[in-house]
């Protein structure tokens, strides 16, 4: 059966077990690479990242992986790309507001962006790494911010223990469950909307922080 590298790229979720049984113990520097680029290279945001971990570990409860490896290497992954991302930003993000007659990168958004990460920064790196899109972007704005290195690397490995070791190891006791397997489309959508509940409340918080008080 051929089977297209992009989809494959894309679905890595789905082809797991196939490519544990294809590619033995490189398995592991294949979803290492996965879940540094998805992190570390602000281009790829739609890499599979929090149903990859599931899955991961449910393959790891059959017996495809070491899951005390595969947690340990897949958080290494995730807090190089944090930090490669955050290089990034910080050594090439500066430039994008290098022009004054820009529209979009305009300067007073940089000191706004750099006064956030002051306020903020801390809790943004964290639960970033639970929303898809947001935690490929979000070390990149730290590094753009200038946020001290130190303060983003701590709540970067804390975010990371969380988001690889939940995730994987949520996957590992429950993935294969009878009912989770057969309904294992349904479970990471599921896992999706759960990531996205964070930012909801956030933007509905600023909402009614920002909504004129009753007498």
């Amino acid at each position: 059966m051929d089977f297209n590298p992009i989809d494959i790229i894309l679905h890595l979720d789905v082809y797991l077990d196939m490519l544990v049984r294809d590619y033995g113990v490189w398995i592991y520097a294949i979803l290492f690479l996965v879940i540094f680029c998805e992190t570390g290279l602000v281009v790829m945001p739609f890499l599979p990242g929090d149903s990859l971990l599931f899955i991961a570990g449910a393959v790891a409860a059959g017996g495809g992986m070491d899951p005390v490896l595969l947690a340990g290497l897949l958080m290494v992954a995730a807090i190089l790309g944090d930090s490669t991302n955050y290089v990034i930003g910080r050594t090439a993000g500066e430039r994008l507001f290098s022009n004054p007659d820009s529209k979009i990168f305009r300067r007073d958004y940089l000191e706004k962006t750099h006064d956030f990460y002051e306020r903020h920064g801390g809790k943004t790196v964290t639960m970033a790494r639970f929303l898809p899109i947001f935690r490929t972007f979000a070390p990149f704005v730290a590094g753009v911010a200038h946020m001290f290195y130190p303060r983003f690397l701590m709540f970067s490995v804390f975010g990371t223990i969380l988001w690889v070791g939940g995730l994987v190891t949520l996957g590992y006791f429950f993935g294969n469950v009878p009912f989770i397997k057969s309904n294992l489309s349904l479970l990471v959508v599921g896992i999706i909307l759960l990531s996205l509940i964070p930012m909801i409340i956030g933007v509905i918080r600023s909402r009614m922080g920002r909504s004129p008080s009753k007498a």
